[in-house]
């Protein structure tokens, strides 16, 4: 909370966890899905018999594709869950580069942030 923002009420914070524990089912549920999909694409690359050239590039780049596609939901999932244990600690909210205050607006547009806005900034300059 920065110094003219009004500290979270339990309200709020209601509110943060309700969102990242939906979006803890969504991801989960889409890493099922993209697994299942991926699995199945490793099965059909190994029946590559009689395969032309193409096809073998496209069973590749779709197969990076989801795993890609994979990671960026495991990503996500690990993220929210960082978040929520850092509302259950008492924790969220704090940068946890310098300590001082994310900012309300910065954490009701991306819940998972774990950076104030400088320090976010100076992260991404290196």
């Amino acid at each position: 909370m920065k110094s003219d923002e009004k500290p979270w009420t339990a309200k709020e914070l209601a509110e943060v966890r309700a969102e990242l524990d939906e979006d803890v089912r969504r991801l989960r549920s889409e890493l099922n899905v993209a697994d299942e999909e991926l699995a199945g694409l490793m099965r059909d690359a190994g029946d590559g018999a009689g395969n032309d050239q193409a096809d073998v590039g496209s069973t590749t780049f779709e197969r990076d594709h989801e795993m890609s596609l994979a990671n960026n939901a495991r990503d996500m999932l690990a993220q929210t869950e960082r978040a929520l244990a850092r509302i259950d600690d008492g924790s969220y909210g704090v940068c946890e580069s310098c300590g001082q205050p994310i900012g309300k607006m910065r954490l009701m547009a991306f819940p998972r942030a774990t950076l104030c806005l400088p320090c976010k900034q100076r992260e991404e300059r290196r």
